[in-house]
């Protein structure tokens, strides 16, 4: 079998996150490439939710319209979904809740019953279901019991047995054989960017929680003890980005996690870190507004936001990676410039790839380490702000009782003493904007700010970003056209990106927002696009849809 998906819906709070995760890492152990598509509302119980579970033999980054089963918890999703079956009797459902026309369609398994049976809660229905379904794939139960002890911490023996009954009660439907693949473990791109921080030599995480950055703020949680690292929960998003330039002014690498609307919070504090130069990361998990929005949906909005944020004028460093091993890559990455150039860092992030579940290679992972900043060479008096010809000043920390370590929000002189005089000030400003041009050259002489796949001799081009990338490079390559990734977004890679579109006498770009951002951004910059396909309901594109939309603007 080349690929399979598999959707299992139910109501927010019947554990079809989980689930749909035990299923991902099932698939995972038969060889299979995995991808996991999740869509739930803002509600903590209550309201329909589902997951797309896509496996393939090939690298999948993006679900696709119709699936092989559908598992349906409730009869809500039996109604909604029914018409993306490929077949159509193939799914389970939970024979005490769903009803069906035909008594003799798809598979009823009694839940409620069993779990009775076996003294069991309702939240293991789940459970109980994902056990029928490894006998309808025609798979055996020891692998889903290996799997749920990995996964379940808690009354790991009560969910097997819950399992196996479903098991029991099934029968096979469809035969799902392993492959002769090794297995690459699977991490949502919100593991990877917090990895990568850690890789980049990350000690402090903060945040308030707002989704789709939450997640990130829950595994440092998770996995702080054994990195050592301060992981914090202050009362606002204000409270979270001062606390962060607290731990750079104290010489700890810090980053911060927030969305769109934390994001407008921390703008003053962002022109704060540009003027007193505090390198600080902060994750921007992109969701649809303006305001509330979509809370717990997609969108690719905060482009020009990003770009534009903070009053005054000062260079930032933006990447928008596109996979878990680029988010772990730029991650690292975006902390080592930070605190190279003294800048502040901005990973563009969506719920598509935060919370989207890839397998990751890390073997297809560039070579990285932490970076060491330049600090001071202890000759004395100790300018914070010294004049240097690529406007970086050596770094010195209140830790050093040799040195004054001055920092400053309003203008200032070397020492970090306030100044309004004419000619220091344009000096100043001068050193801020001076970094760019080395920022600049350091990203062209030592990273691939832009990526090239599909058949690159095209003359037609696919132009993408964020986490656009694999559904853009899949059906590149079945489309025979040449697909475009710029993953560094400011300062802009003009010479990287002019090579990459050489050639092309078309280019069309695939955005998930209303206006085009990209497509804005690098008119600035001299280049045009032929044709935008954009997508803003906060769902992200699947591979019918946008493979049907490429053909139309192709005719």
């Amino acid at each position: 079998m080349q690929e399979f998906s598999i959707l299992i819906g139910g109501k927010a709070g019947f554990g079809i996150d989980k689930s749909s995760s035990i299923i991902g890492r099932l698939l995972n152990r038969l060889g299979y490439h995995i991808y996991i598509y999740r869509d739930y509302p803002s509600l903590i119980r209550g309201g329909h939710t589902f997951s797309i579970i896509r496996t393939s033999r090939n690298r999948i980054a993006a679900h696709t319209d119709k699936v092989d089963l559908v598992i349906a918890l409730n009869q809500e999703t039996l109604n909604l979904h029914k018409n993306r079956l490929k077949q159509e009797c193939l799914f389970l459902f939970d024979s005490e809740q769903v009803k069906v026309d035909v008594k003799t369609c798809g598979l009823g398994i009694p839940l409620g019953k069993l779990l009775k049976e076996e003294n069991a809660p309702d939240i293991m229905k789940n459970t109980c279901i994902i056990g029928a379904m490894v006998k309808a794939l025609g798979l055996e139960f020891n692998i889903l019991e290996d799997v749920l002890k990995k996964e379940i911490p808690k009354e790991i023996d009560l969910n097997i047995k819950v399992a196996k009954r479903g098991f029991d009660e099934s029968k096979e439907l469809i035969k799902i054989d392993s492959i002769a693949q090794k297995s690459l473990p699977l991490l949502s791109g919100n593991q990877a960017i917090a990895l990568g921080l850690i890789k980049g030599g990350l000690k402090a995480y903060i945040s308030y929680p707002m989704t789709p950055s939450s997640p990130v703020l829950h595994y440092l949680a998770e996995i702080a003890d054994d990195f050592s690292l301060d992981v914090l929960h202050p009362e606002s998003e204000i409270g979270v980005i001062l606390m962060a330039l607290g731990y750079s002014y104290m010489g700890k690498k810090s980053a911060v996690g927030t969305s769109g609307g934390g994001f407008c919070l921390m703008t003053e504090s962002l022109s704060f870190a540009a003027m007193a130069e505090l390198p600080i990361v902060i994750i921007l998990g992109q969701r649809p507004g303006p305001s509330t929005g979509l809370p717990t949906y997609s969108a690719q909005t905060e482009l020009h936001f990003a770009l534009n944020a903070g009053q005054g004028e000062f260079v930032r460093f933006i990447v928008a990676p596109g996979d878990a091993e680029e988010a772990y890559y730029w991650s690292c990455v975006s902390m080592n410039m930070s605190w190279k150039y003294q800048i502040p860092s901005i990973i563009l992030s969506d719920k598509n790839l935060g919370e989207g579940i890839f397998n990751f290679d890390i073997s297809a992972v560039g070579e990285l380490k932490e970076e060491t900043p330049i600090l001071w060479d202890r000759k004395p008096p100790y300018k914070r702000y010294l004049f240097t010809e690529n406007g970086v000043s050596p770094l010195a920390f209140v830790t050093d009782k040799d040195a004054i370590v001055k920092v400053n929000s309003y203008e200032h002189d070397e020492l970090g003493i306030t100044t309004e005089e004419p000619k220091a000030t344009m000096l100043m400003q001068e050193k801020l904007l001076r970094k760019e041009k080395f920022l600049l050259k350091d990203i062209d002489e030592h990273f691939k700010a832009v990526n090239v796949y599909g058949d690159k001799n095209s003359k037609t081009g696919l132009l993408c970003w964020g986490s656009n990338k694999g559904i853009s490079i899949e059906l590149g390559e079945k489309l025979g056209l040449k697909v475009i990734q710029p993953v560094v977004l400011n300062p802009f890679p003009v010479r990287q990106f002019q090579n990459a579109v050489s050639g092309l006498k078309r280019l069309i770009c695939v955005e998930n927002n209303a206006t085009g951002q990209l497509a804005k951004l690098i008119k600035v910059h001299g280049f045009n696009v032929n044709e935008m396909l954009l997508k803003y309901d906060g769902r992200e594109f699947s591979i019918e849809e946008l493979e049907e939309r490429i053909k139309e603007v192709l005719k």
